[in-house]
């Protein structure tokens, strides 16, 4: 394919993709409004979103204006204060001249990585808008078509999970190319330099992504903890009653937390792993050309594609589960991508010919190396799906041995989830280290220069490619979630509450899976930025034994820990707020537990709201100044320590977030469905309480996490100059 024809074709088809989504979004809104009732619950849920929304953006906004304001200063006044000449050995030994610098340069470098960044910072953004906007109109419309059966309502969810997977997929994308075409046919600059001028969009993405799903990781989970605390346990009332004065909250947090601050999360996965992909592209300029640089941005774009032919293979049948339905499309858009891949790698990652004569003698390569590495990367994606399945699912020993533990007590609940977490870490290590070395040997195989780095990048974005079916999975579980509550609180019949608790159930099984799938390619993301990273500031080797790199390695590992324990604590702290007004409420209102006095739903939601966006200013300030600190102090050999061992560190930790999160809550749906003596046994007490303490480190730290791996990557990719 002609590479000027690649260059605007990737654009136009993410357009076509974005467009897509409409049409999906319009099969949501044709479908009915259900009952007065449930529109009631509904528009409480839709007003406490946006409020939420509205306020935590406004904060974002601020600190991203001054972050961006700041990037450009910190890049054009250097270049001011030392514009005057700098020293340079002449024509031989001994004579030195002086050789003007123009104080523009260092101008012209902030506004090209700060404007990037805020671009990434606003598409972040909107891709979390959109997303709670899809999520609130489509929770209702799941609750109403459910009384047509399993299917409709199978259908419903998951097409507008698509939807936003879609346009945030799209998004990330079209910013991306728009910034190329800008560069190249705007500007003038050669292609093989345009992703290093690019990197400010990643770290925008980044840093917004972090305080979108602080904020609403607190918020869902403060409002999800202080609900069940007071309702379960004390007042004895089921999950997403009306009495719960909470319960509102508790439905607005799945939409602010697990899809605003999941949209936002990986819309930045997507941009940081193309321009990192693309960085290494451009070192291998001389071999492939521009096709090695568009490389990962077309594959991306194939998979909304892929993505979309998925969804239509997915259709509830009698005796299947809804789990195994939306398998059946993972593995066509699976499929679909091996294909593209196998193409994608034959027509663009060969020698390119019609180089002037300095690059004609290009030894003959083997594409199918790098084909063999992307389908390492897919298979990694497949690996991670069902390994966290397995350490999450109801009917695996790991969840069975959380439930049977709850027998003797909470303590040994806590005791046997802790332990599932941590074992959870060794298959999980063990599949990113064989996925990286085997596409690493694959790539060594084609005897290029760089081909082993460039083989981790195809790799990558084999992992990736499947990511808009994953996003929408993903997106599928709070719109289930919120459609059970909304059945539930509006009183609708016995058979929806059927229809939307397995859905339910199975929504819970896909969110873990998703987040088990954001630490595989969080890691294989992070090892692909840190190899730009060293690129960027010229480094080959890191010596740990330099004090220096030790300390800013020990940092990073330290910076992981003490910012999870921040969100952990944001989250406990919150709660307590919550579970005072629970409580002050059930006191005062003497008639809400027999439907005489009706809860004050918006005093919680102002509650959570403002705890949440209090809570979630320290946690980010932390990530954001720890790699700038260690920078600007030990310099850029510092930081590529604090990169390697705080991205060690960081995955393997929210592995046992994630995991053992999802493993309590499983273990408490199985006790529910009348293991070891149903609900309301002491079973199911001690399994509430392991939830409880699972609910902060799968919804709030472990994504949280996510994020902070790749803030670190992007962030001092960004700002390497200022580093050396």
């Amino acid at each position: 394919m002609d590479t000027t024809t690649l260059e605007f074709l990737i654009p136009v088809l993410s357009i076509v993709g974005l467009l897509y989504s409409l049409v999906f979004w319009a099969e949501v809104k044709r479908a009915p409004n259900g009952t007065p009732e449930m529109q009631k619950v509904a528009a409480a849920i839709s007003t406490g979103a946006r409020a939420f929304m509205k306020r935590q953006y406004r904060t974002i906004t601020i600190l991203s204006l001054i972050v961006g304001i700041g990037i450009i200063l910190a890049y054009g006044l250097p270049g001011l204060i030392h514009s005057r000449c700098r020293l340079d050995m002449g024509d031989f030994e001994g004579q030195f001249k002086c050789i003007p610098l123009n104080p523009m340069d260092s101008w012209i470098k902030g506004l090209e990585v700060g404007l990037a960044f805020l671009l990434g910072a606003f598409l972040s953004g909107l891709s979390g808008v959109v997303s709670m906007v899809v999520a609130t109109k489509a929770n209702l419309k799941t609750a109403a078509v459910a009384k047509n059966g399993m299917d409709a309502a199978l259908k419903m969810s998951l097409r507008a999970g698509t939807v936003s997977a879609l346009v945030i997929t799209s998004l990330s994308i079209l910013g991306v190319s728009g910034m190329y075409l800008f560069y190249v046919y705007g500007l003038g600059v050669p292609p093989e330099q345009i992703p290093e001028l690019i990197v400010g969009y990643g770290f925008g993405a980044s840093f917004v992504a972090l305080f979108a799903q602080l904020g609403g990781g607190i918020y869902t989970k403060a409002a999800d903890v202080g609900a069940d605390l007071v309702g379960k346990i004390e007042a004895g009332i089921p999950e997403d009653d009306p009495r719960n004065p909470a319960v509102i909250a508790d439905l607005v947090g799945d939409n602010v937390g697990d899809c605003a601050g999941r949209g936002a999360d990986l819309f930045e996965s997507i941009s940081a792993e193309n321009i990192g992909a693309m960085i290494l592209g451009a070192v291998l300029f001389p071999t492939f050309g521009i096709n090695g640089v568009l490389f990962p941005l077309a594959l991306a774009t194939a998979g909304l594609f892929a993505t979309i032919i998925g969804v239509y293979f997915v259709k509830a049948k009698p005796g299947k589960t809804p789990m195994r339905s939306m398998q059946n499309g993972y593995w066509v858009t699976t499929l679909l991508m091996v294909i593209v891949l196998y193409f994608a790698t034959k027509y663009l990652l060969v020698p390119n010919v019609s180089f002037p004569a300095g690059y004609m003698n290009v030894k003959p390569i083997d594409s199918y190396w790098f084909f063999r590495a992307g389908l390492v990367g897919i298979a990694t994606s497949v690996a991670f799906v069902y390994l966290t399945d397995y350490y999450t699912g109801k009917q695996f020993r790991p969840v069975k041995s959380i439930a049977d533990a709850s027998t003797t007590g909470h303590g040994t609940n806590v005791i046997a989830g802790v332990a599932v977490g941590m074992e959870s870490t060794g298959l999980t290590v063990l599949t990113i280290c064989v996925a990286l070395y085997l596409s690493n040997w694959l790539g060594t195989q084609t005897g290029l220069e760089n081909g082993g780095l460039f083989g981790t990048a195809v790799a990558t974005m084999g992992m990736l490619s499947t990511v808009g079916y994953i996003l929408a999975m993903d997106m599928f579980g709070p719109i289930t979630d919120n459609a059970g509550g909304i059945v539930e609180m509006s009183g609708a019949p016995e058979e929806l509450r059927t229809v939307t608790d397995e859905l339910d159930a199975t929504g819970n099984t896909t969110k873990a899976l998703t987040k088990g799938y954001a630490v595989g390619s969080a890691a294989l993301a992070a090892f692909l930025l840190f190899s730009a990273y060293l690129k960027e500031v010229h480094l080959t080797v890191v010596n740990l034994a330099s004090i220096p790199v030790f300390v800013g390695a020990f940092f990073g590992a330290m910076v992981v820990f003490f910012f999870t324990s921040l969100t952990i604590r944001a989250v406990g702290k919150a709660a307590g707020v919550i579970v005072e007004e629970v409580r002050r409420q059930f006191r005062e209102k003497t008639g809400i537990m027999d439907g005489t006095d009706q809860p004050d739903y918006a005093a919680a939601v102002d509650i959570a709201t403002k705890s949440a966006l209090h809570e979630m200013i320290l946690p980010g300030i932390v990530a954001v100044a720890a790699p700038i600190l260690v920078g600007t102090i030990l310099g850029a050999e510092a930081v590529a320590g604090l990169l390697m061992v705080g991205t060690i560190a960081g995955v393997l930790l929210a592995a046992f977030l994630n995991n053992s999160g999802g493993a309590w809550d499983n273990a408490k749906k199985l006790i529910e469905t009348g293991y070891h003596g149903g609900k309301k046994s002491p079973a199911h007490q001690a399994a509430v309480t392991g939830d409880t303490v699972g609910d902060p480190f799968k919804d709030t730290a472990g994504p949280s996490l996510h994020v902070l791996i790749k803030l670190f990557s992007t962030l001092t990719l960004a700002l390497a100059a200022l580093f050396m």
